[in-house]
């Protein structure tokens, strides 16, 4: 895609059809289920924050219709997912705040990390780690897009949303539902501000995420997992 095409994208909103940005805020973190990450008994006027500091997240969901009006179908999302993984394994799985409309990721507003997404059931889900400076994890210093995020979240205990950002067409389908196209593009995931999927829970491990989880077709789920995990030893050994 050339900057001119770039340039012409717009975004595909809520019940329209047609190519464009589409942007999808389904899941967010929950704060209030960070506290295993804290020792309530130290001093609160002691700085501390883990390092590195990991989130588990309900990232998305196929075939469910979202708060956009909109299906993805199953797969799509597979195809996508596979590909990610390169990018997961050379740890350019990059993500920003406030999803700009762009088909590039900013160096300069990188705050997310994706290390580990896997399929249950219907649901994506995986690990997420915020990058943080060296002034933050020593003093409480927020100096990168990383740290006002985990400032947000850890300290904070503010709710942020993650979002996917992708590139593809939107069909009309039936009941007001439409379904996105086989053309669809991931790019990234990115925080926001307003979750759009009830129940997208981060927890202290995967097993808290399972009330919040779409879980059917698990035999399938199974053997896509594997089909990643072998995709992904592929790409060690040829790297």
């Amino acid at each position: 895609m050339n900057n001119i095409q770039q340039q012409l994208l717009k975004e595909v909103k809520r019940g329209q059809s047609g190519y464009g940005f589409l942007f999808e805020n389904d899941g967010f973190v929950d704060p209030t289920n960070q506290k295993h990450m804290l020792n309530e008994d130290r001093d609160r006027s002691e700085w501390y924050i883990p390092f590195p500091y990991i989130i588990h997240a309900v990232f998305q969901k196929a075939d469910t219709p979202n708060a956009n009006g909109r299906i993805y179908p199953r797969p799509i999302l597979e195809r996508e997912l596979i590909k990610y993984q390169l990018k997961i394994s050379e740890r350019r799985a990059y993500g920003e705040s406030d999803h700009p409309e762009s088909t590039i990721i900013s160096t300069k507003g990188i705050s997310m990390n994706i290390i580990k997404l896997w399929w249950e059931g219907k649901t994506i889900v995986g690990d997420l780690e915020v990058p943080l400076s060296h002034g933050f994890v020593k003093n409480g210093i927020c100096s990168t897009p990383g740290d006002i995020i985990a400032n947000n979240i850890y300290y904070n205990r503010l709710k942020l949303g993650v979002s996917s950002r992708g590139v593809g067409s939107v069909e009309a389908g039936k009941n007001n539902i439409n379904v996105v196209g086989d053309d669809f593009e991931l790019l990234c995931w990115d925080w926001v501000t307003d979750p759009s999927t009830p129940g997208a829970w981060t927890a202290k491990d995967m097993s808290d995420l399972k009330p919040y989880i779409e879980n059917t077709e698990i035999k399938t789920c199974e053997k896509k997992i594997f089909i990643i995990e072998k995709v992904d030893k592929v790409l060690q050994i040829i790297k």
